[in-house]
């Protein structure tokens, strides 16, 4: 009996964990010019996510719950494009730590892809505030879209130390399975669907993205004429955040499925030798 797989089946997750493994040596490899040119596209479209988001759940009377899981759908646009259209996400090259464990790469190579991305992340985050602003999209509403914006950024400086680390820890936990699930689709369709289920969720429930949150709390600040969102909680969360969010996507993805799939698999391959 023919085992060929059929074209429209998903990659499985050991096929999968050697896809992101070799993924992950290409982009340790990637020439600083276009890795930083990828992640300032890769910061404006996480921007463009949150800022669709932020729109959405303005004034909606939906309910809380269901407020969150239209804001989350729409949040999704910023991965999507991420993903489908090419970018370097910080929060997803945390996944280069499984070629890094199999000695693929070095400490020094996984140091400098995080460095650069979160760099060009950064700047492609507050140019798109820049242009925001200036485009005076917070005006949508009356003015609602800005009271949004300030209330979404008063809340996040106002966490707790732990609380932003421990949501940054389970944030990239979501973030990394959606652009795993994503790898193992075989079309565009498959990995819009793959991300927009574990985006969603991790916007409902309030966890917290560091790259995203470079787009929400500049943009508060920028508008934040009252000193409503206190600059001492803003660099707390965005510190907290970052590291929760190398911890979940190297440890509770990369390190797990690693140990899973491929802790013994260049092992086998060099006694084979």
């Amino acid at each position: 009996m023919d085992k060929t797989p059929y074209l429209a089946d998903a990659h499985p997750p050991r096929e999968i964990a050697r896809m992101v493994e070799r993924l992950g040596v290409i982009k340790a490899q990637t020439d600083t010019i276009t890795l930083v040119v990828l992640a300032m596209l890769a910061g404006a479209f996480i921007s463009l996510g949150a800022l669709f988001f932020t729109v959405v759940i303005t004034k909606a009377g939906l309910g809380f719950g269901v407020n969150r899981l239209i804001g989350g759908l729409c949040f999704s646009l910023g991965l999507v494009l991420v993903v489908v259209a090419g970018a370097e996400l910080f929060t997803g090259n945390n996944l280069l730590a499984m070629a890094w464990a199999s000695r693929l790469i070095g400490t020094r190579d996984v140091m400098r892809n995080w460095l650069l991305v979160y760099i060009g992340n950064v700047i492609g985050c507050l140019g798109t505030v820049l242009f925001v602003v200036w485009a005076r999209t917070a005006s949508l509403g009356d003015g609602a879209v800005g009271e949004t914006v300030i209330q979404i950024a008063s809340a996040k400086a106002d966490q707790t130390l732990g609380e932003a680390f421990a949501r940054g820890v389970l944030c990239n936990a979501l973030v990394c399975l959606a652009v795993w699930l994503a790898m193992g689709g075989r079309s565009v369709a498959d990995k819009i669907l793959a991300i927009i289920f574990p985006i969603t969720a991790f916007v409902a429930i309030g966890f917290e993205h560091s790259i995203a949150n470079w787009f929400f709390l500049p943009f508060a600040l920028a508008l934040d004429w009252q000193g409503v969102v206190a600059i001492g909680g803003v660099a707390k969360n965005l510190a907290a955040v970052s590291a929760g969010n190398i911890v979940g996507g190297t440890l509770l993805v990369a390190g797990v499925y690693w140990v899973a799939y491929l802790r013994h698999a260049h092992k086998r391959e060099h006694e084979s030798l």
